[in-house]
Formats: structure tokens, sequence, C-alpha cells
């Protein structure tokens, strides 16, 4: 079997690891007849250094088969460059599947790719649903759920918003890989990562941040908003500590009512993903915008303030890991100071599966390949 997996941004290069060490695991153990062949194509969404070429390192993922170099477009543009170049590599390698994650314009432009070629697509976080229809990331995930083969969900919540939506055939549980990839990752990270001392940083004695939606960045009061609320955090609690997305950090120098100076709001270039996980499990309080880190915080056992108005996982704020704390200064140090009172001794909620989400991936496709497509 061949699969033609898509990725683009940080957070698939996290997850297509998992996957990825799964293929790898099958076909030491199976027959020459069975082995699973993997093509990687990175559409170069996320291209610099630290935000990339360190992931692929790190994560010990294959270095990308194809690599497409589309990047700093509009949605639109992006998409439909990265549609054009997809099947270009589709018609080239044939493949049995096409495997996308997540929700970015590159997992959309994969789908539409195979669809049209009429490769079966597996999506990977399946039926998370945001319903606010203002995200980009949430149009990319409802259209890609609409036109895939098999819809691979992290939760109970998710195969529910799918069936709500009349999804019933393909749809599978199979746990989270991002739990796969922080238990794998984590005690790597511990082992191998410097960066608290190289920041001077101890255990919770401070808060880590981050700022990279849409919704968030591209308006400038709102973006002025955010960062004032965790100035107020870090003059009134301890430090906090920002690595910065290029694209947000660009947005941040052009806005006019942002100023920093004299603040304990530390500002630093990208980092590792090991090394983010070593601040995520040291911090006092998380506060993102980040999907993937409100999940990632709840691992950790770390309280999380989440920038936005709504989250796809709502099982981190239904069980009291994570609050709401929209992007308005009052209701995000009001939420601040909830995430400061949460009991981090009490036990972890297991929403996201046993950590062998990457082979329960393989096989669903596998299955599917035996049983529909042969």
């Amino acid at each position: 079997m061949k699969i033609v997996t898509i990725v683009g941004a940080r957070p698939q290069f996290i997850k297509a690891a998992v996957v990825s060490r799964a293929i790898a695991d099958h076909n030491r153990h199976c027959t020459n007849e069975s082995t699973i062949e993997e093509t990687m194509v990175h559409t170069g969404q996320h291209y610099d250094e630290n935000m990339s070429e360190v992931f692929f390192r790190e994560l010990h993922l294959p270095k990308p088969d194809y690599f497409l170099e589309i990047n700093s477009l509009s949605h639109g543009a992006m998409a439909g460059r990265m549609l054009e170049k997809i099947e270009s590599v589709l018609q080239k390698e044939t493949p049995d599947w096409v495997m996308v994650y997540g929700d970015t314009n590159s997992t959309l432009a994969g789908a539409l790719a195979a669809v049209k070629l009429h490769i079966p697509v597996a999506h990977v976080e399946a039926g998370l649903r945001s319903f606010n229809r203002r995200m980009p990331e949430e149009i990319n995930r409802v259209l890609t759920d609409h036109m895939t083969t098999l819809l691979l969900c992290p939760t109970d919540t998710a195969v529910e918003n799918l069936k709500a939506e009349g999804i019933l055939k393909g749809v599978f549980k199979t746990g989270d890989v991002m739990y796969d990839a922080f238990l794998f990752n984590r005690q790597l990270s511990e082992n191998g990562s410097v960066i608290l001392s190289t920041l001077d940083l101890t255990t919770r004695s401070y808060c880590l941040a981050t700022i990279h939606r849409a919704e968030n960045t591209d308006n400038p009061r709102v973006l002025a908003q955010l960062f004032g609320a965790l100035q107020a955090i870090g003059t009134g609690t301890c430090p906090v500590v920002l690595p910065i997305h290029p694209r947000t950090k660009k947005l941040m120098e052009n806005c006019r009512d942002i100023n920093l100076k004299g603040s304990d709001l530390r500002v630093i270039s990208p980092v590792s993903y090991l090394d983010m996980i070593s601040l995520e499990i040291n911090a006092r309080v998380i506060l993102t915008d980040s999907g993937g880190m409100q999940k990632e915080a709840l691992f950790a056992q770390v309280p999380c303030v989440t920038l936005r108005n709504e989250t796809e996982w709502v099982e981190t704020v239904a069980c009291g890991w994570n609050y709401l704390g929209g992007t308005k200064p009052d209701s995000i140090l009001n939420a601040f100071q909830c995430a400061l009172e949460t009991d981090v001794k009490r036990s972890q909620p297991n929403f996201y599966g046993n950590g062998d989400a990457g082979s329960a991936i393989l096989k669903y496709i596998s299955s599917a390949q035996a049983n529909e497509f042969n």
C-alpha cells in the first residue's frame, strides 16, 4: 500500500511523525507484500528554520520527498497554488491513499486534489468544530470532512459532530496523535532541552503564551488587547514568555498601540518542539490561541487560558483545566485568575486515548484498503 502524506504547518509535522513511526514499526514486523510505502509532501506553508526544518530533524521525520515552497500568499492564492502542485505530485505517484492532518490550507488543498483524482482521503483529526465560520481553519476542516473517505476522529465529541452533519460512513475514533507525540517526546525534552537555563527561567516562575490565529493577529485592535493583557500579567504576576510566530511578529511591529518597553512580556524567536514541551511542562499557566497547546497543557497538567471565545477541544474546558479568556483584557485577566487557582494535583481525565493513535490509524486504513478498494 502506498500513502502520500500532505503536511505544511508546524503542528502537522508533529502529528505526521507519530504515524510515520507507526508505519516504520509496521514494516519491521510484516511481510514484504503488506509493507506500507509513505511519500511525504511538504507544501512549505511553514518554511523557516524554527518553524519547519528543525522539526524534521528533532522528530526524526524523513526528509520530504517533495517540497513545494508555497507560502506568504493570501488564503485563496495559497490554496490554489497548492492544489495545482499537489495534483501534479499525485498524478506522478499514483498512491492508494492521501493522508491529511488538521485544518490548514495544506489540508484542504491535499484533500481536494485527491478527490478530483478519485484517490481516497484519510483525514487525521476529523470532526473537530469550533462552530465559528469566520475562522479559516473551520472552513478548511468542514470542507475536508465532507469529501473524506476515512474520518479518523480523536474524541467522542468529534464523532458526534460528524453524526450531527450526517456523516456516518468511514468514521472511527482513534485517539489523538498529539497525545502519542507528547508522551514520546516529553522524555526527549526532559533529557535534551536546555531552554530554561538559556532563558534563565525556573519551574513555575513564568507563564507561556502564543498568538497566531488570523482572527487575533489581523485586527490591530484585538492584537493590541491581547498584548496588553499579557503585559498586565507579566507586570502583576510573573514574566510571560512569548515565542512569536513570524507573521505575528510582523503584524505586532506594525501595530502602533503595542509598546513593549519596560514590560515583563519577553518576546522570543520560535523554538523547537522539544524546547516548547520543556517550556510547557514547567510553566505556571499557559495562555494561547493554539488548539494543540490547549491539549498539551492538559497533558502536562498545566492550567490553560485560551485566547479565543470558543475552542474545538471542549473537553479541556469541561474538565476545568482550560478557561476561555476571549480577547478582551478584563476577560483574559479573569480567566487567568481562575487558572492560577486550579488544583493541579487532581487526576488528568483521559479524553484523548492511550497513546496508540498512530497504530489505530494504520489499522483502519489497512482495513478499509482490504475491504473496499481491492
